[in-house]
């Protein structure tokens, strides 16, 4: 069983989501509720819980101030916010999970399922750190996490040069490091990295324009240039897209 704490400030949601986790995830036990940053830190020292639902906006503070407060981190954490804002963003470049209020029951199973086989504290706390940093960070310096095979690392976007596909696996290419391939689809990247200047040009590429250098239009295909001179071929269907694109650039 997870011992679990729910810390809200609105007492009906607080009560709410109590009884769906006990209909929905029968592996936790709720064990104590909060209605404040301070009472949350408290409750979480006295009782040491497994897995606390953090909400994200409270009167004294936020969820985040509540974990600078607890460092180290020695319990699994499921943010709940009501908002799709800027911290939304900065969870998923963390690879970190949060539910939107109401709680929709299958979300919340899942992401119970994942605390549940989450890896270790270590790894967690690098994922904290990261969105720590990104909450703090311009929009255009997000820090991305990207789990191959046998490593997690924190990376730049901006240090993206490309991106490409291979069904269900994404290999990303560095303008001053190694690749990396991930077993994440594009689409995912696509969705998190377009308002960064990102732009999908072919069903299995996805480009960072900072470093666009030349296009080539040819009778056999459109291909695009990269500043490390790495090249990407540019669909039909993208290309008008992709000219409207440079002519704003350009002004």
């Amino acid at each position: 069983m997870l011992r679990a704490v729910i810390i809200d400030d609105i007492e009906n949601i607080r009560k709410k989501n109590s009884a769906l986790i006990k209909a929905t995830c029968p592996t936790v036990s709720i064990i104590g509720e909060a209605d404040a940053v301070e009472s949350g830190v408290k409750l979480i020292k006295q009782l040491s819980p497994d897995l606390v639902f953090l909400d994200v906006e409270m009167p004294d503070g936020t969820g985040f101030d509540l974990l600078q407060k607890l460092k180290p981190i020695n319990f699994k954490v499921i943010f709940i916010t009501g908002y799709e804002d800027f911290a939304v963003k900065a969870f998923r470049f963390s690879a970190i999970d949060y539910l939107l209020k109401p709680l929709d029951p299958d979300d919340l199973a899942e992401a119970v399922k994942k605390a549940e086989s989450s890896l270790n504290k270590e790894v967690f706390e690098m994922k904290l750190s990261n969105l720590f940093a990104n909450l703090e960070r311009p929009k255009n310096l997000q820090n991305l996490i990207l789990k191959t095979a046998d490593r997690i690392y924190s990376v730049n976007i901006q240090d993206i040069v490309n991106c490409e596909s291979d069904k269900n696996y994404t290999t990303f290419h560095f303008i001053n490091a190694p690749k990396l391939v991930v077993s994440t689809n594009l689409k995912e990247y696509e969705n998190l990295l377009t308002p960064h200047n990102f732009f999908r040009t072919h069903q299995s590429h996805l480009i960072n324009m900072a470093y666009f250098d030349h296009f080539i239009k040819t009778e056999g295909g459109n291909t695009i240039v990269m500043k490390n001179k790495t090249t990407v071929p540019l669909s039909v269907r993208k290309k008008e897209e992709f000219l409207v694109l440079l002519e704003n650039l350009q002004v």
